[in-house]
């Protein structure tokens, strides 16, 4: 049983609060996680389509052969699609760290000229 969502009494449940505080404690890393998110909805969006069509190519089937070939041709390329999102994935998710440690330490440096003795 999951988490309910628990919405505020005016209906919102918080999401545009909750991002305009990222964004104003670190815009890198809001823009990021906004970026994959989207990316990651698109992705779950194009893979349900391709499931029911799918599910209509295996229940036009006339032969126990042609549903073998359309299960075949369904795993194939379910696996290189989630193959290749994983791999994007990792690789913007290990990006955004590198440019988020990079906006966290720009600025913030103190040289040893401006510490009081």
């Amino acid at each position: 049983m999951g988490i309910p969502n628990k919405k505020k009494p005016d209906g919102s449940t918080g999401a545009p609060a909750m991002t305009a505080a990222m964004m104003a404690v670190n815009p890198v890393a809001a823009r990021a996680w906004l970026d994959i998110m989207s990316d990651s909805a698109r992705f779950l969006t194009d893979r349900l389509q391709q499931d029911i069509d799918t599910q209509k190519a295996m229940l036009a089937c006339k032969s126990p052969t042609e549903l073998l070939q359309v299960q075949t041709e369904f795993f194939r390329s379910a696996m290189e699609q989630y193959t290749d999102y994983a791999t994007r994935f990792y690789t913007r998710m290990s990006t955004t760290a590198e440019d988020t440690v990079k906006d966290a330490r720009s600025g913030h440096s103190r040289s040893y000229d401006d510490v009081p003795l």
